[in-house]
């Protein structure tokens, strides 16, 4: 199994960021799939995940609507929107499937 995330990177405060986790080698739709960050220095945390059924799911009472997951299983692919991000958002964010982890991808929300 293995799981590929893209689309981190360099944001003002209040910009928009779509990171992407395509899964590979594993039936993508059987199970739910999440997302998590590291901020530098600190716990990794939870911060969204979807079910089989898409019901979503906040992982973290910050998230404050600003992010959105949902998936497409024709692609093998999970997607989390975040928008109005905060220099707090700053981290690692990792797609978690199955109890295999992504590469993680750097998001730095910055002025």
């Amino acid at each position: 199994v293995r799981l590929e995330e893209s689309g981190g990177g360099v944001v003002q405060p209040g910009g928009s960021l779509r990171l992407s986790c395509t899964v590979l080698g594993f039936t993508f739709e059987d199970y739910a799939i999440g997302w998590f960050r590291q901020a530098p220095g600190k716990e990794y945390e939870g911060v969204s995940c979807i079910s089989i059924r898409d019901r979503s799911k906040d992982l973290r009472d910050g998230n404050e609507g600003r992010f959105t997951i949902w998936r497409e299983n024709a692609k093998s692919t999970a997607y989390l929107q975040m928008n109005n991000l905060k220099p707090e958002d700053t981290a690692v964010y990792y797609c978690k499937h199955r109890g295999a982890w992504g590469q993680g991808t750097q998001v730095t929300v910055s002025s």
